[in-house]
């Protein structure tokens, strides 16, 4: 099982020297007097400690092991409740929560990459206290001051757990057909009926109480989606001193038999007219629970970054010390009986996709969970506008992207390890299991790219989209004359402007069908997804350019900053051109054939 090695150094570069975290901490009220770059490698180096020597060991023991049920009781694998009570015990769950609610007070974006480790080390285990971060945005935005009193101490020290129950067997991504009831009661209550599955973290030994965030319909409620309303609903009731009382009626039916992420319970919550409270207006649950959604979907593309980081570091250290055969080009460790597998291209070529993957999505998850921060605490009206504008275009594209390359970077980690790879001794084929989910939940691949193409960029008549596009023409503009540069900018100029065209192109397809959008959504996504990148990468390279014109003795991290984005512009980055292709297919190719004849 690959032992996890926090990649601090990397980290420290993406948030210190390309993001200019202190700088941007500086520009917001709220952490510019107690957010400073030594506090941020202090938090960095207890986190990394605790996911290296607490979580990694789990991880294994958490697959093996799984969660077992029994009449409702769910037990956590050996282990997982002790490492809980330490990340208690060392504050992290009320890292980033306002102090005013109990919390820290510190940004989100220090807590995101926190959260990359702990995915990094053992992602099954750290979805138990990830999935109460929303209900916590829930409460802690939408729910009255007796509410707050009541679920957020406990929530934000972590002594008790939240959940979103959401999905229904017969309703996934279109929550608008949701049957789960609420009953008015004579005591402002509301007897909450109904089964919700996929519930992660749903049903646990590791908490003395859980707070299930609960979509349901009042009487009389509209149709679809106006018709939805948000109710918290504690698995056991509070009493007035806010002490766990008595067993409300809330019961795991079961929990999933899955591919991945054994040791976390995905459960079946039934709820036979269990008291809940109404959290918002009547109708507008969905409305509340968009109001974080972009950063929740931050938190499942951090897991295509973990999928790719821990693979690689796994192929890596596998790769130096794997013999097989010998160089066509001659024998490099002539010493040996044969050459380690990192000499061979095709292996490198894996390695260098996972790196490239693991390295550009970091940047990708620390920029926008820094645009997050300036939605939650920026000066002006104005600037947090702009920033909800960005987050919203990005987050599809970091949520479908950044999980499909890790589901593809974890593939890479098992073909590097070859045989070796396909056993479960070395952990590679869990990485593969553990990361498939996070493609499908918190809205599909094929569902994030109708949200951006469709939502976000047709919607927005390309409003959105032109903000962006005018961040990476300005950066382009700046560096024009930078000619170690050029091998980054110019590509990326091209696309930067293609990317315009293609939309228009689309744009005017969908106005003669609608359709046409469907068809050309997900590989839109790539597409989009690839440049952004592509833009992260050329910046990457312009510091560490800079870094060695000043003469740093850092050199070797530098100079693979640069390799790296070379090799993403010349190997990864032409991909673009087969989403392309493919768009300009059109919907005919897909439609052409009647349902009925797909099979004989």
């Amino acid at each position: 099982m690959p032992q996890y090695k926090a990649p601090l150094r990397d980290m420290q570069f993406v948030l210190h020297e390309l993001l200019n975290a202190e700088e941007h901490y500086a520009k917001l009220p709220a952490y510019q007097d107690n957010v400073s770059r030594e506090l941020v490698d202090q938090y960095l180096e207890a986190a990394a400690d605790f996911c290296e020597n607490e979580l990694s060991p789990l991880n294994q023991v958490g697959d093996q092991e799984g969660c077992t049920w029994n009449d409702g009781v769910v037990t956590t694998p050996t282990g997982f409740k002790e490492a809980y009570q330490k990340y208690i015990e060392l504050g992290f769950p009320s890292l980033s929560v306002p102090e005013e609610h109990g919390g820290q007070g510190l940004p989100g974006s220090l807590g995101t990459a926190i959260s990359e480790m702990v995915g990094s080390a053992n992602w099954a285990w750290g979805m138990y206290p990830g999935l109460s971060h929303g209900a916590v945005r829930t409460i802690e935005h939408h729910g009255n001051e007796e509410q707050k009193s009541t679920y957020l101490p406990k929530l934000v020290s972590g002594e008790w757990t939240g959940t979103m129950c959401l999905t229904e067997s017969h309703a996934g991504s279109d929550l608008g057909i949701i049957r789960s009831k609420a009953e008015p009661q004579a005591d402002g209550s509301y007897a909450i009926s109904g089964e919700k599955i996929f519930i992660s973290a749903g049903e646990h030994d590791m908490a003395e109480n859980i707070i299930h965030i609960v979509l349901a319909r009042l009487p009389g409620a509209p149709k679809g989606t106006k018709g939805i309303s948000l109710f918290i609903v504690p698995k056991f009731n509070v009493n007035a001193d806010g002490s766990v009382g008595e067993r409300n009626a809330v019961r795991c039916g079961s929990i999933e038999h899955k591919m991945g992420i054994h040791g976390n319970a995905t459960c079946v919550i039934n709820f036979d007219n269990a008291k809940g409270f109404l959290i918002g207006p009547e109708n507008r649950g969905l409305n509340c629970m968009f109001t974080f959604m972009n950063t929740a979907r931050i938190g499942t593309a951090v897991q295509g970054l973990t999928a790719s980081e821990s693979s690689f570091q796994g192929a890596l250290a596998y790769a130096k010390d794997r013999l097989a055969m010998r160089s066509l080009s001659g024998p490099k460790a002539p010493e040996k009986e044969a050459d380690p597998i990192i000499v061979h291209p095709a292996v490198r070529n894996m390695l260098l996709t996972q790196k490239a993957f693991a390295e550009g999505g970091r940047a990708l998850v620390y920029f926008l969970s820094q645009y997050a921060d300036i939605v939650e605490q920026g000066g002006t009206e104005e600037e947090r506008k702009f920033a909800d504008n960005i987050l919203s275009l990005l987050t599809p594209i970091a949520k479908a992207f950044l999980t499909e390359t890790g589901s593809e970077s974890a593939k890479h980690g098992v073909q590097v390890f070859g045989g070796h790879g396909f056993i479960s001794e070395h952990g590679m084929e869990q990485i593969v299991r553990d990361t498939r989910i996070s493609c499908l939940y918190e809205g599909t691949t094929e569902i994030q790219a109708l949200d951006l193409l469709g939502r976000k960029v047709l919607g927005t008549q390309g409003a959105m989209l032109k903000d962006f596009t005018k961040i990476i023409h300005k950066f382009i503009e700046a560096n024009k004359d930078n000619a170690d540069l050029k091998e980054f900018l110019e590509p990326l100029a091209a696309l930067n402007k293609e990317w315009g065209d293609l939309t228009m192109q689309i744009g005017m397809k969908a106005m003669q069908n609608p359709d046409e959008v469907g068809a050309a959504a997900v590989d839109y996504m790539y597409f989009s997804g690839y440049v952004t990148l592509a833009y992260l990468w050329a910046r990457m390279a312009l510091v560490a350019q800079q870094k060695l014109a000043e003469g740093t003795t850092d050199v070797d991290f530098y100079n693979a900053k640069v390799t790296t984005a070379r090799f993403y512009f010349k190997k990864i980055l032409p991909r673009v051109r087969s989403h392309v292709d493919v768009i300009a297919g059109g919907l005919e190719p897909l439609m052409s054939l009647d349902a009925e004849h797909f099979a004989f």
